[in-house]
């Protein structure tokens, strides 16, 4: 299936916080993700804590590290929500 992308408001804010080793990791995986977002290097995940939060699924992608991307599908719509450390999971 081929997907079209957008990202929130907190994804931008948090993204722009990133330094920028981590800014470049985030480009080279975007390249990946836009292919398909759940190739096996991106190591896609569900998140059950924040899906039962939001009532829908919430998957994380891995950049580099512990630094993870999160979205959900809403049609042919992935739509990007945070990315940063495992403290993202909190919010």
């Amino acid at each position: 299936m081929k997907y079209r992308y957008r990202a929130v408001e907190p994804f931008w804010t948090s993204f722009y916080r990133l330094d920028n080793t981590q800014k470049e990791a985030t480009r080279k995986a975007w390249k990946i993700f836009n292919e398909n977002p759940f190739d096996p290097r991106l190591r896609t995940h569900k998140i059950h804590k924040l899906s039962a939060l939001y009532g829908r699924t919430i998957y994380a992608a891995d950049i580099e590290g512990d630094l993870r991307s999160t979205f959900y599908i809403d049609g042919d719509w992935i739509v990007t929500v945070d990315i940063g450390t495992h403290d993202i999971y909190k919010r």
